[in-house]
């Protein structure tokens, strides 16, 4: 009877893991699909360095691509130290009741809704950029991304925090032994032994941060353009697709959206890949 439960879980399992490759795989060739008259024509590589101009008949995707970068890297520059410096009062350096409370906020964070961290930022992060540095509308690369990096944080403090918890409790039990203190046993134990857990925060965060809409649909001020500084407005490959979607189905300017779906593919394709060769299949905790 156990046997026949654990075979009927595995092939349920199986099944399931089936079905989310294959739908991984359909989305894709959907895009290639549909986004074909760009890579047959040799269109594709053309838009990936042209300019987004469609009264010259331009649909270049290039200002997008360096818009996302930018907004993405920079947010996930922003969310590391405060990430860091989060999760390891949470398992390291807090006492145990302010460690159940900050974990518990984290936790709540993950589930707020992101438009409400975008109402946030539009009446309170962009007035604040504005008269910070006198300079635009406040709707830029900076305001986009420090938005971005408090969105991207409770999930790489989440991250962080279960890679410390991993360490080998004899570790940390031979630091107290020798009278270490709790920054010691950060500095010298936890992190050498997480940097695996904390490469693959990195890019899980590198990930939601790339492929997040709302934030820089509502902050980042959507000019069509490649930012030369971070108080440049800027628009990202995620807020570019909202916004041509109401296009002509048959025209150029529509599939070029699939473009963009392709770019952001390779990139989360890119992160997956990351994440494998950050936690080989023989994880195994070194000092």
């Amino acid at each position: 009877m156990i046997k026949i439960h654990e075979k009927l879980i595995e092939k349920v399992l199986l099944l399931s893991a089936s079905v989310s490759a294959s739908l991984t795989i359909l989305i894709l060739g959907f895009m290639i699909v549909l986004g074909l008259p760009l890579l047959t024509g040799g269109l594709f590589f053309d838009l990936l360095t042209q300019p987004w101009s469609p009264r010259q008949e331009l649909y270049g995707i290039y200002p997008m691509v360096m818009g996302t970068l930018a907004i993405a890297f920079l947010g996930v520059l922003f969310a590391c130290p405060l990430s860091l410096g989060c999760a390891s009062l949470i398992s390291v350096l807090g006492p145990r009741p302010v460690s159940l409370f900050l974990k518990r906020i984290v936790q709540f964070m993950t589930g707020v809704p992101t438009v409400i961290y975008g109402f946030v930022g539009v009446f309170l992060l962009v007035p604040f950029i504005r008269e910070l540095f006198q300079a635009g509308s406040g709707m830029c690369v900076l305001s986009a991304s420090l938005m971005l990096a408090v969105l991207v944080s409770p999930t790489m403090i989440l991250f962080f925090s279960d890679s410390f918890n991993q360490v080998p409790a004899s570790y940390l039990n031979a630091v107290d032994a020798l009278g270490g203190s709790r920054v010691q046993k950060l500095l010298y134990i936890v992190l050498p032994c997480a940097w695996r857990g904390i490469l693959t925060g990195l890019v899980l965060g590198t990930g939601r941060a790339l492929g997040d809409t709302l934030i820089a649909l509502m902050i980042a001020g959507n000019a069509v353009q490649a930012p030369g500084s971070v108080l440049d407005s800027a628009r990202t490959l995620t807020s570019h697709i909202a916004l041509v979607i109401a296009a002509d189905y048959e025209s150029l300017e529509f599939k070029s959206i699939f473009a963009c779906g392709i770019v952001l593919y390779m990139f989360t394709t890119l992160a997956v890949i990351g994440i494998r060769a950050f936690n080989p299949s023989d994880r195994k905790t070194t000092l």
